[in-house]
């Protein structure tokens, strides 16, 4: 999505990426940070670049997806490197919706996942947080 702006720098001696998010300096992370060839993707809640959130738990999946392919590509790894995703989601017998989206983006990559209800996100309309994990070859 071309809407997603990611800049990158360096920080500590690894390459860390962006997003802009308020939260990013408040709570003093990076969205992605990459270490030798580890890139570890922050929860990403699937917030627009305006600031809403779609009303259905898949199309906020597809983008909280959609943000962490770009933090990664920015650290110059692929969705194809991805090896764990963890997904938190605020009510959990809506997981089909979910799991359609993520396997249509993951069906012939297949990394290791898992799905949790919790009790609320930090922004009271996020219904998803998807975190990932990538080993660039």
């Amino acid at each position: 999505m071309s809407d997603i702006k990611i800049t990158v720098e360096e920080r500590a001696g690894r390459r860390c990426a962006s997003s802009g998010s308020k939260w990013e300096p408040v709570m003093g992370y990076s969205r992605a940070v990459r270490s030798g060839n580890v890139i570890a993707v922050t929860g990403c809640v699937g917030i627009n670049a305006d600031g809403t959130y779609a009303k259905s738990l898949g199309d906020q999946a597809a983008r909280s997806l959609a943000i962490i392919r770009a933090a990664i590509e920015s650290l110059g790894g692929r969705l194809e490197h991805v090896i764990r995703t963890r997904m938190y989601v605020t009510d959990v017998s809506k997981w089909e919706e979910v799991a359609r989206v993520h396997g249509s983006v993951f069906k012939d990559i297949r990394p290791a996942t898992t799905i949790v209800e919790v009790a609320r996100l930090i922004d009271s309309d996020a219904q998803i947080e998807i975190e990932a994990d990538a080993i660039v070859a």
